[in-house]
């Protein structure tokens, strides 16, 4: 029985690098896409540091960010990419719940839900 949990581990594993590899390059590619354009487009940007411009208020929201990212716009497909980079750990965590559910280890359950809710909370959070 111990090796076949052995081999359910070495699988379980296997998975998280594969899906945080794939997080992280999805989400360079979508930013290099977005860089590329967004600099075809903007080639020479007049850029004034005397005064902080944030991102427009479309660039602020989840939605938003679709919505510009969907009409291939190189701030959103940017954003785009960063939301990808930053949902790849909360996939992993989501998945390490699944994991330790399948394992039956109820312990580890119940903590990774934990650290699962405080990761959505200071993301979705009300500030």
């Amino acid at each position: 029985m111990s090796s076949e949990l052995a081999h359910t581990d070495k699988r379980i594993e296997e998975f998280m690098g594969l899906l945080l590899r794939s997080g992280v390059l999805l989400a360079a590619a979508i930013v290099f896409a977005g860089g590329v354009v967004y600099l075809a487009r903007h080639p020479f940007p007049a850029t004034n540091y005397h005064v902080f411009q944030g991102e427009p208020q479309s660039l602020r929201t989840i939605s938003g960010i679709l919505s510009e990212a969907i009409t291939f716009k190189g701030r959103g497909l940017i954003q785009l990419g960063l939301l990808v980079l930053i949902a790849t750990p909360i996939a992993r965590v989501t998945f390490s719940v699944l994991a330790f559910c399948y394992q039956r280890d109820w312990k580890y359950v119940f903590f990774t839900v934990i650290v699962l809710g405080l990761l959505l909370y200071s993301l979705l959070g009300k500030r």
